[in-house]
């Protein structure tokens, strides 16, 4: 064999190797993404200040079995949800849309099936009974036209134990009095922590959220990988560190 052929052989051997080494990456890539961990960054603030716009987290797919909606694009071949477990009153999710199936939605699970849930003055009721409520402060931030803001931030305790901070920007909101949501059975209601903020399951009806069925679930926030100023780009290296919100960067969730 002449040297010119022992060259051609090992190039084409070379190109295989890289060709079969990008394939088991994508492989594993797909693996990870659809039964494992999905990245997600967050692009408004309803659920300020647990979440913040310019945040990037990995969503825990395995947490709630998996649905079509589990697979990329939705391409997942059945109906329901296999190795199914529920959402626990709390969990900050990640689900589709139930009016169009694509759009992801990231919200906090506030109402489990058979729960009545209300608002009244602001303050969320649970089957009957008022959420525990805790004013701490204010929290300010700067809005887009360069003004500063001041609303009330509260600490809400669950009925299971689980506390968070909620916002109340609007002392009479459009949500701040509603009608009782009786949440149907293997459905849930989703609310955003910025309350007077947020599209949730407080929207019925065909252009609202309404509630969303388990099977819509794509898994259960766990922790807070990245974080950049509100307006900057991960990818924009360059503006580190500038742009990092390190303080924010690995936050369980």
């Amino acid at each position: 064999m002449s040297v010119a052929s022992q060259k051609t052989r090992a190039q084409s051997g070379g190109f295989g190797e890289t060709v079969k080494v990008i394939i088991q990456a994508l492989l594993l890539a797909f693996i990870v993404r659809t039964f494992l961990f999905q990245p997600f960054n967050i692009p408004s603030g309803s659920m300020k200040e647990t979440l913040l716009v310019g945040d990037y987290l990995f969503v825990a797919k395995y947490s709630y079995g998996y649905s079509r909606f589990s697979f990329p694009f939705g391409l997942g071949f059945f109906d329901g949800r296999v190795w199914a477990a529920d959402p626990e009153r709390g969990d900050i999710a990640v689900f589709k849309l139930p009016r169009d199936g694509k759009t992801d939605y990231i919200k906090r699970v506030i109402g489990l099936p058979g729960d009545k849930i209300q608002m009244v003055d602001g303050v969320l009721h649970i089957n009957g009974q008022a959420v525990e409520r805790e004013k701490i402060d204010n929290f300010q931030e700067t809005n887009r036209f360069g003004q500063e803001e001041s609303y009330a931030r509260y600490r809400e305790t669950l009925p299971n134990g689980v506390s968070y901070e909620a916002l109340d920007r609007d002392v009479n909101g459009t949500y701040d009095n509603t009608k009782i949501y009786e949440v149907p059975s293997g459905n849930f209601f989703m609310m955003g922590d910025n309350r007077d903020n947020s599209a949730d399951s407080r929207e019925q009806g065909p252009l609202g959220v309404g509630f969303v069925p388990l099977e819509n679930f794509v898994g259960r926030a766990e922790i807070k990988f990245f974080s950049v100023e509100e307006g900057s780009r991960a990818w924009e290296f360059w503006k580190w560190p500038w742009t990092v919100r390190a303080e924010r960067i690995f936050d369980t969730l």
